[in-house]
């Protein structure tokens, strides 16, 4: 919760659209800020109110950054999971549309038109840039979706990952979950994956803190 229980003039209050619930500008600014650069769409802070923050509103407090990435997570809202096509380029991982789609059963321009499987089977030995990529994939124990191959990063929590593309898996050993039951015999989380002081950590975001939390999606194949 983002509550700083200082007496502010009600007219110099941020309202949620919907609910109408009033926070200040600050608490509003370090919500919306840490749920985004986390990933998450932000909702109302009040406990219980799922209500929607609105992009035209939270401009008022938000930087210029921080609105592009909610404005993404919105258009990502917006599509179904069997319907998003991310780009599958290293380094870029953009959510597309499909008249930006340059992707025809997985054939892409910098493959020469032949697909993934295809090109792996021509070219046996990764290139120096891909092997880098992997080699530090490698080091930092990060995993890659089976379905879609997006890579991903566990800073915090339990082992049971969704993968933007809706896979679910055992982040430890890759297993797919089904049912949101596991199918493996991993632990759920590991005790040195959980935060216990969440609230004491968020309190001290600023803005000059957005590159710590915001990360380059990375993909490679």
């Amino acid at each position: 919760m983002y509550y700083c229980l200082e007496d502010t003039v009600t007219n110099q209050m941020f309202q949620v659209d919907g609910c109408r619930h009033r926070f200040c500008f600050s608490c509003m600014k370090q919500h919306t800020g840490v749920k985004l650069l986390h990933g998450m769409m932000p909702k109302c802070p009040h406990e219980g109110c799922d209500s929607d923050l609105k992009i035209d509103s939270c401009e008022k407090f938000l930087t210029p950054k921080l609105t592009e990435i909610m404005r993404q997570h919105v258009k990502e809202l917006s599509i179904p999971v069997t319907e998003k096509v991310y780009c599958p380029y290293p380094r870029c991982s953009a959510l597309m549309s499909k008249t930006e789609v340059l992707i025809h059963t997985n054939e892409v321009p910098w493959h020469d038109n032949v697909t993934c499987y295809q090109y792996k089977r021509l070219n046996p030995y990764p290139r120096p840039e891909e092997a880098k990529l992997k080699s530090l994939a490698t080091t930092n124990l990060w995993r890659q979706c089976s379905r879609c191959n997006h890579m991903i990063e566990l800073a915090e929590g339990c082992y049971h990952m969704t993968c933007r593309c809706g896979f679910e898996f055992c982040y430890n050993c890759g297993a797919q979950w089904k049912n949101k039951k596991a199918t493996c015999s991993c632990p759920l989380w590991d005790e040195r994956n959980i935060l216990y002081e969440e609230d004491e950590d968020e309190d001290d975001f600023d803005d000059n803190e957005e590159e710590e939390f915001y990360h380059e999606d990375l993909e490679f194949y």
